[in-house]
């Protein structure tokens, strides 16, 4: 695999991106950014994966309709309503992306639309009608505003780069995400936006996003709750200057490599940004009889409430960990499951071949008193492992959302 260098910059490090932030009016909160806007100067391929819940927010069946023919200029993103469960909601996704359209000089098919916040809340154009105008003005290479502007609960934006390179080309891959409650994806999670300066086929494109998402994105859970939104969008538009990736082979690699490298870094993010989290969380499973196994396995480790609780506890409850095993549905013989806790402060065997070890509770208390604290669950059965992030459950999840509309 080819060099990845972290780089600055977010969305707008690869060449020919621009992106802004503004308050349009979505929020009532007038010191909050509510909508953002990512712009290509050249047409880029694009690609997008999608939630799997049944109920799904308007704006997803837009893009859906824009992205057929593989193509796309701009993201809009607005915070503070889902438009999800509203009967205009279509004709407000549609009507957005032809003002936006009218403001670049570009086609209304050509955009990629998105929306997060509070869901079956009645919307309007005015905001929009407003903040685009300003949205497109203040487009620039600073992509912090748009970043801070996709935000609900998220304590902190999410932003990164990369570069790689490609055919003998230096490429560039920017990201910005949004998550932090009601996340637990079956194809994507939250919003998440990527760009790239690469050159590769919208076929492509999409394989690359396909293929990375189960093992990144629908890794991470923090509530349990698939959200009716949920969206990963990625536009190339080439201008690194490479040849064009059209088929898989060292290029594509190194590619998939640099999206991999970036979905990974905003899973983690995510997860530890969850709503009241004080930890992250990450369950690796391994000694599994094969990937959809440990995946299967991690997953549902990750998922549990009950250890959550313990986590936050720094309690080392660790039969908690073996029933999330025992209930997943995947192929593991208990009686060769190995289970250890680690962090910063040490690691700690609280259980092998199925059955509780003597342990140091002191230690366990300390490991599991970390920021971020490694799973290790180990099934005894094969070769394949699994990685999964979330977050533990506190007392201020639940005044989160108790409130939350408020």
């Amino acid at each position: 695999m080819g060099r990845i260098e972290y780089i600055s910059g977010g969305v707008c490090a690869p060449r020919g991106y621009t992106a802004s932030g503004v308050h349009c009016g979505v929020r009532k909160n007038r010191a909050k950014r509510d909508l953002a806007l990512i712009y290509s100067e050249k047409p880029a391929s694009a690609a997008a994966v999608y939630t799997q819940n049944l109920v799904k927010g308007a704006p997803l069946t837009v893009t859906k309709r824009h992205l057929a023919d593989g193509f796309a200029r701009a993201i809009i993103c607005n915070s503070g309503n889902a438009n999800t469960c509203n009967a205009n909601g279509e004709y407000i996704a549609e009507k957005t992306c032809e003002l936006l359209a009218a403001e670049l000089g570009i086609a209304p098919e050509d955009v990629i639309v998105a929306s997060t916040g509070v869901i079956g809340q009645a919307m309007s154009m005015e905001p929009f009608e407003r903040g685009i105008p300003e949205l497109v003005k203040a487009l620039g290479a600073d992509s912090a505003p748009a970043a801070e502007a996709i935000m609900t609960t998220d304590t902190h934006s999410k932003e990164m780069a990369v570069s790689f390179t490609a055919g003998g080309v230096e490429c560039r891959m920017g990201c910005m995400a949004k998550g932090s409650g009601m996340i637990c994806p079956n194809m994507a999670t939250m919003l998440g936006f990527i760009t790239s300066d690469c050159a590769i086929s919208p076929a492509m494109l999409a394989k690359a996003l396909t293929e990375d998402v189960p093992g990144t994105f629908n890794m991470v859970t923090v509530d349990g709750d698939t959200s009716t939104n949920d969206m990963v969008a990625v536009m190339a538009n080439g201008m690194a200057g490479n040849a064009e990736i059209a088929s898989e082979g060292a290029d594509y690699d190194a590619f998939r490599e640099a999206l991999h490298t970036l979905t990974v870094w905003l899973s983690r993010q995510i997860a530890g940004d969850g709503e009241g989290a004080t930890k992250l969380l990450d369950c690796v499973v391994s000694g599994a009889k094969t990937l959809a196994d440990a995946r299967i396995a991690a997953k549902a480790v990750m998922g549990s409430a009950l250890l959550k609780a313990a986590m936050f506890g720094a309690d080392a409850n660790w039969g908690r960990v073996l029933c999330a095993v025992g209930y997943s549905g995947a192929d593991a013989d208990i009686t060769k499951v190995g289970v250890s806790f680690k962090s910063a402060a040490g690691e700690v065997t609280v259980c092998e071949n199925g059955a509780g070890v003597d342990f140091s509770e002191e230690l366990a208390a300390k490991v599991l008193s970390e920021k971020e604290i490694y799973i290790l669950v180990s099934l005894g059965d094969g070769v394949e492992s699994a990685e999964a992030w979330g977050c533990d459950l506190t007392y201020e999840y639940v005044k989160i959302n108790g409130d939350y509309r408020t």
